[in-house]
């Protein structure tokens, strides 16, 4: 597990530890949970106590929560051995009943049809897990719900090495999707004006096109620019997802272009789209739970709102699996699709020449790129890129393929350089997301198409 102090987890965490003091310190000289870092054996039937008192409401709800303040304190004080022995005491001993489970079914097939409403009820109850209550009391607490989020993401980086976590990590899962419904979430746009915390975790968080300073952020959120991010009533100061926005002329085909900060800003009265160049989610703990897509249609409202003169909306995206494709693809396979035979000539261990300045190189990558893109497939005929299933499910049109529109480090590592316009023709995306979504249909603009044909 992760050091949390070199992260906003740490934060969280000391934050977390001076709020839940103030909850539990009025009961401490009648209740306290001395616990060691690494959560001994001894510890054990110590820690399971207090959890059953918990479950049990033992003096009631406040006192359930109080205890519940005092398990979270206690969690973020163990080391990272000690919190994962926690968390597989929560995953082994707080699972559903097995045997209440069978005679509840039982009972639910032989009750009366009077009384089968009830069993089933009973029977619902008693497939939850008991550690579900628990994680409701955390939730309760105040910022609990961050400390549920930060829970999920360190199970997420444990459970394939700890299968075990992973009933444990699909409960919590459960959980924040219910509690993080998009019709609960907050849309506001970040400002260089906004507070300092909040662009201090702009800058952590950005996943795509690294901030590289105050200034780099301020210029990215210049008169002619936008950040948008879903904010959550119980987390307002961290964004679950956020979009950066360009308004501009015309398809961008540059990322350095649009981040340069020497460049002078644009009119934006003259602007006639807006492009979307990033778009990160924030919050680890909520992979899995989709907010892009409403996102970028509430964002999309918004400008039109603003700037009625936009007539485009498009993304300029990277193409984070087209490397780890050509790298994984035997040669003989690539061989045999456009472009592919001149590509694979110039691979080594699967990696591309690090000069790509060669013109029949360029010809034969474009080529190869647009096949990944509009025909190569994952199991289940979804697109193989992940950012192209994702723009294609929420009715996209696959518009430009740009050649060395990421100059960076990471853009040529990933993609060769290239990136990618997707188009959103605001009133085909519905029919366009149910068309991909039915029978893997990929819209492509007819520059696109003619990349495929040559």
């Amino acid at each position: 597990m992760p050091s949390p102090s070199n992260n906003f987890l740490g934060k969280t965490i000391t934050h977390l530890r001076d709020i839940w003091r103030d909850a539990t310190d009025f009961r401490a000289r009648r209740e306290q949970l001395e616990l060691s870092a690494e959560l001994s054996e001894k510890d054990e039937a110590t820690l399971r106590e207090w959890i059953d008192h918990c479950l049990e409401e033992r003096g009631g709800e406040v006192a359930a929560r109080v205890r519940a303040a005092t398990l979270g304190r206690s969690y973020l004080d163990l080391s990272d051995e000690g919190q994962l022995r926690f968390l597989k005491i929560l995953a082994a001993h707080y699972d559903t009943d097995n045997a209440a489970v069978e005679a509840g079914i039982a009972t639910w097939q032989q009750a009366s049809p009077a009384h089968r409403p009830q069993a089933a009820q009973q029977l619902r109850e008693l497939l939850e897990p008991p550690r579900m209550r628990l994680l409701r009391l955390f939730n309760e607490l105040p910022q609990g719900i961050k400390f549920l989020v930060d829970m999920r993401a360190q199970i997420l980086a444990l459970r394939n090495q700890h299968p075990a976590l992973r009933p444990l990590e699909g409960d919590l899962k459960n959980l924040l999707r219910s509690w993080f419904d998009v019709g609960l979430l907050q849309l506001e746009q970040i400002r260089w004006q906004s507070s300092a915390e909040v662009l201090e975790k702009l800058i952590e968080y950005e996943a795509v096109h690294a901030i590289q300073s105050w200034d780099d952020l301020k210029n990215r959120l210049d008169s002619d620019r936008r950040c948008f991010a879903f904010f959550h009533p119980n987390m307002p100061s961290e964004p679950l997802i956020f979009v950066e926005v360009a308004l501009v002329n015309g398809l961008a085909d540059n990322v350095q272009a649009l981040l340069d900060e020497s460049a002078p800003v644009g009119n934006i009265e003259q602007a006639d789209t807006a492009i979307f160049y990033s778009i990160s989610n924030a919050q680890r703990g909520l992979a899995g739970i989709s907010f892009g897509n409403f996102l970028i249609k509430r964002v999309v409202k918004e400008l039109q709102h603003d700037f009625p003169q936009l007539r485009q909306f498009a993304t300029l995206s990277p193409i984070p699996g087209l490397t780890r494709w050509l790298k994984r693809t035997a040669p003989e396979e690539l061989a045999a699709l456009p472009g592919g035979s001149i590509v694979a000539a110039q691979l080594t261990d699967g990696q591309l020449p690090e000069s790509l300045e060669n013109d029949e190189l360029q010809a034969a990558l474009l080529q190869l790129t647009a096949h990944y893109l509009a025909v190569a497939e994952r199991k289940g005929g979804t697109a193989a890129d992940p950012v192209t299933h994702f723009h294609l499910s929420n009715g996209a049109e696959i518009a430009q393929l740009n050649w060395m529109a990421d100059g960076s480090a990471n853009g040529l590592k990933q993609s060769a350089g290239m990136m990618v316009n997707y188009l959103y023709d605001l009133p085909k995306i519905e029919e366009r997301s149910e068309a991909y979504s039915r029978d893997g249909t990929r819209t492509l603009s007819s520059g696109f198409k003619s990349l495929l044909s040559k």
